[in-house]
């Protein structure tokens, strides 16, 4: 079984995507995080209900990170 914070190791500085609690889903270049499993992202795209939305670098609090997922 892969342990969350072994696949973000090995996915820095790589596309991840990520599905939040609200719904959105947010694709980009994970360029760090920590044991809370808050993340930076850069050249992110926010998808939600069929809308793209660049939105460039972005903070994300782990809280609220439904799943991650490696490209």
């Amino acid at each position: 079984m892969a342990m969350p914070l072994h696949v973000l190791e090995k996915s820095v500085m790589r596309k991840v995507t990520l599905l939040l609690k609200d719904g959105r889903m947010l694709e980009g270049k994970l360029t760090g995080y920590d044991e809370y499993m808050n993340m930076v992202l850069e050249d992110t795209e926010e998808t939600h209900n069929d809308n793209l939305k660049r939105i460039g670098m972005v903070i994300l609090r782990g809280n609220n990170i439904v799943s991650i997922s490696p490209k």
